[in-house]
């Protein structure tokens, strides 16, 4: 089986490289720190409670990494235009799997087209759906979209016995499902922390996916590939969870309490980034809007609820 690297020693890119090395291929596991994982094999801080298979190889060697014909990119998108940018050279011809979810805030660019413009000769993909991290490291089953040009021998490298893969070649479709359902889980999440209930949640959920699809169209993806797994499938997951860090801002948020420290949200920067696209492009996101005030701390809650509910009656 192919040699994979993941990039990135967050809980996402920790959990991968475990389901990878139960179907026993060598996996290189790269963190930027790695001296505790290497000591403990075991990702203490972002991942407890799960050993490293010994088919796993933990490095802070960015060139190790790279030798891998398969690299899976599992750091935060904000960060991800200038990672590879740096380390160019290294990923010059590799298939790069992009992991991250959003829209970079100072260019608007989604995964595969930083990495076309960073990397131009390598070959970009992007895996997403609903997922946490945690599942996939106790081997629970788990179904992901993976986007690319020609997806299939992707798809078959990195299937494991739990997770199984959809290809895709929508690529945009499913980065912006991945992205946007993010934006959408904050403002759900704030429905719910600050008591608006249920049927609040199920209305964001709804008009969020409306929202979703009238920007996904806007930038040429296919509207079905938002009813799939990295759309409507991630959207229904992160909406409803509070594992999903995004819902759980939201909820803090909803709450008036501040949200985890060192956390990475993706979503506060995707709802800047998209807010500001769509202004641009006369698409209406009136969600997305919102969720920026609210994390600019612009408006409160009960502002948010009139801005919404005072919107002109229209069709659905």
């Amino acid at each position: 089986m192919s040699h994979v690297a993941v990039i990135g020693g967050g809980a996402f890119g920790t959990a991968m490289a475990i389901s990878l090395a139960r179907d026993r291929r060598a996996v290189t596991l790269w963190a930027r720190d790695p001296g505790e994982m290497q000591a403990a094999r075991e990702n203490t801080r972002r991942l407890p409670g799960f050993r490293l298979p010994d088919t796993i190889t933990v490095t802070g060697d960015i060139a190790e990494a790279a030798a891998a014909p398969i690299v899976l990119l599992a750091i935060p998108l904000q960060t991800l235009s200038a990672f590879l940018t740096e380390h160019a050279a290294l990923f010059a011809t590799q298939a790069l799997v992009c992991c991250s979810k959003g829209v970079d805030l100072a260019t608007g660019q989604g995964p595969a087209e930083i990495i076309r413009t960073a990397c131009p000769s390598a070959t970009p993909a992007v895996l997403s759906g609903p997922s946490f991290a945690v599942d996939i490291a106790a081997g629970l089953p788990t179904a992901l979209t993976l986007a690319a040009a020609d997806p299939e021998p992707l798809q078959h490298a990195l299937s494991t016995a739990n997770i199984r893969l959809y290809r895709a070649t929508d690529m945009i479709g499913v980065e912006l499902g991945g992205a946007l359902k993010n934006v959408i889980a904050i403002a759900c999440g704030v429905a719910i922390g600050a008591g608006l209930g249920e049927s609040a949640r199920a209305a964001l959920m709804t008009r969020g996916y409306a929202e979703m699809n009238r920007f996904a169209r806007g930038r040429g993806a296919d509207p079905e590939t938002l009813a799939g797994l990295s759309g409507f499938g991630d959207l229904a997951l992160t909406c409803t969870s509070e594992k999903s860090r995004n819902f759980s801002y939201g909820l803090a948020l909803g709450r008036g309490e501040k949200g985890a420290e060192g956390v990475t949200i993706e979503g506060k920067a995707t709802a800047k980034a998209v807010s500001n696209a769509a202004e641009n492009a006369g698409i209406d996101m009136p969600i997305a809007n919102i969720v920026v005030a609210l994390t600019e701390a612009a408006i409160t809650v009960n502002d948010a609820v009139g801005i919404l509910l005072s919107r002109p009656l229209k069709e659905e």
